[in-house]
């Protein structure tokens, strides 16, 4: 049975759940980035083609870097961020990501 003193102990779990920052790589070779608090699910969603008009004209290929952040807020700082780089950056942030997988 709960009671009202464990109520906010499940919403502070809820409120603190992890959000990710992702990079998904297009069929032709440009990179997207987007939020998401469960990236595999929404790069599913890109690949049935209801995730972003993005992918309407090249479809989304790989899930090639993902970040976790602490809330929905720093992911969308960081996706700002890494929105404002120039490809050749963001590349290196997938290159460290894979180097990051094969260790």
């Amino acid at each position: 049975m709960n009671t009202p003193s464990e109520n906010p102990v499940d919403t502070a779990i809820a409120v603190s759940k992890p959000w990710f920052v992702y990079l998904v790589r297009a069929a032709n070779g440009s990179l997207y980035c987007g939020i998401s608090d469960d990236p595999v699910r929404r790069f599913a969603k890109h690949q049935s083609g209801k995730g972003a008009r993005f992918f309407l004209s090249s479809p989304a290929m790989a899930l090639v870097y993902t970040e976790v952040c602490r809330d929905k807020s720093e992911a969308l700082r960081q996706e700002r961020l890494i929105k404002k780089l120039k490809k050749s950056a963001k590349e290196c942030l997938v290159a460290s990501a894979a180097a990051g997988l094969s260790l």
